[in-house]
Formats: structure tokens, sequence, C-alpha cells
């Protein structure tokens, strides 16, 4: 039987795709320039650990029933380790070497945290009204969701500050408005998940803001002679999360 969160969650793992897809034209461009430029992968590098901590989150032996944050948040994990895989073949030595030592550390840390809470939290202790396993993935989960949320605030900061929305695209903006929504309406329906309503609660608020600042400030771009559409950058990727 189809439920009223398995539509919304249907509906925010598309959502979510879009977002993950948004950056191919920058990447489409890298590959033609057969050179990275300034592109820079931090944001790229936190999200393949966001990825990694929602899908063990929504595991059946650490939060059951939460199949559809495992299906986008690994779609978006394997997307990401192509747009790294793109760096890393164009990349200078001293680019593909931070890549890889970044991403060894992202592993070891992620394989503590299973191991961690695999071995020193049985499985039937409860906290919250669930499982206790779930409660610490899920607290770790918020932490990078609420920083990878926030990250799109400096891009409303340099729109403010350079008069030019061509730093935040409508488009992208009112995506991860509607991301925000739609997995806080997730979250909501039936047994309330508390992880993923505050992350994606801040995340509708933060998206608002965009669109607002958006708003105001469109009226206000005039290109100018610094505008390189052609320069790879990474503000197209303003946030995905679950």
């Amino acid at each position: 039987m189809v439920t009223p969160r398995t539509v919304v969650g249907v509906v925010g793992n598309v959502i979510s795709a879009f977002l993950f897809l948004s950056p191919i034209p920058t990447f489409i461009k890298i590959c033609k320039k057969k050179d990275v430029e300034s592109f820079d992968p931090k944001i790229y590098l936190a999200t393949v650990l966001n990825c990694l901590c929602w899908c063990y989150y929504g595991m059946p032996f650490v939060n059951p029933n939460s199949i559809l944050v495992v299906t986008i948040n690994g779609a978006g994990l394997l997307i990401e380790l192509i747009y790294l895989g793109i760096f890393v073949f164009y990349a200078p030595p001293k680019g593909r070497k931070t890549v890889f030592i970044s991403l060894i550390c992202e592993f070891v840390f992620f394989v503590a945290v299973v191991l961690a809470t695999m071995l020193a939290i049985p499985e039937h202790k409860m906290a919250m009204n669930r499982h206790l396993r779930a409660v610490v993935v899920g607290i770790i989960c918020d932490l990078f969701n609420v920083i990878m949320y926030s990250s799109p605030l400096f891009i409303v900061k340099k729109v403010i500050k350079t008069k030019s929305v061509k730093y935040m695209p409508f488009t992208i903006s009112l995506a991860n408005f509607m991301n925000g929504c739609c997995w806080t309406a997730y979250a909501l329906i039936g047994k309330v998940d508390y992880f993923i309503l505050i992350s994606n609660g801040l995340g509708a608020f933060f998206g608002l803001v965009q669109l607002i600042v958006y708003g105001i400030i469109s009226g206000c771009y005039t290109p100018n002679d610094e505008d390189d559409p052609s320069k790879p950058t990474n503000e197209v990727q303003l946030s995905t999360n679950v």
C-alpha cells in the first residue's frame, strides 16, 4: 500500500536528485577544457561523508522504514564520487593528493562510527522512543546537514555584497527550498523523525532566505566585466541533503 509518507519521500528523492545533478554543466566544462582551474572540491568531499552517514542512518538495523533515505543518499554518494573522479583525472598532483587524503579520512571516520554504534550500542536499547543507535547516528547526521545547509548563507552574503544573483541561480535556490520543505513533511508524517525534521526544517528556512534575497537583489543585477560564465564554480550546488 502506497502511503502519503512514501509519496512525499519519492518526491523528495526526485528534487534531491535534481540538486545532486545540478553541477553537471560545471564538470562538462572541466572535461572540455581538461583543466580544473580554480575549482574547489571541498563541498563534494563534504557531501560524500554526509551521504555515507545518512545511508547508514536509513539502514533497517539502525532506523527501520527509511529506505527512501537510503536510496537518494546512495545515488548521491555515487554521483559525488563520479564528480570527484573527474576532478582527480584533470587535477594537478597536489589536488589529487588532497582528494585522496580527504576521502581516506572520511572513510576511516565513517567506519569508526559504524563500528562504535554497532558494537557499543545494543540493538534493542531505546531512547527518545526510538533505537538508541538511530539517535546517535541521527545526531551525527544532523551536525553535518546543518553545516551543509547553512553553507549557502556565505553565497547569500556574496550576492548582497556584489548586488549580483549570478552566484545563486533561482532554480537551484527554489529547489533547495522545496527539498527542505518536502523532507520536513516526510519527517512529520507518521512517526515523527526529529533528526530529518531538524536539519531539513532549517534547510527550508535557509532556502526561503535565499529566495527572498534573490527577489530583492535580482532587479539590481547588471553584468560586469568580471562575470565569466565559462569559469567553473562551486556555487551551482548550493546544498543537497536529506
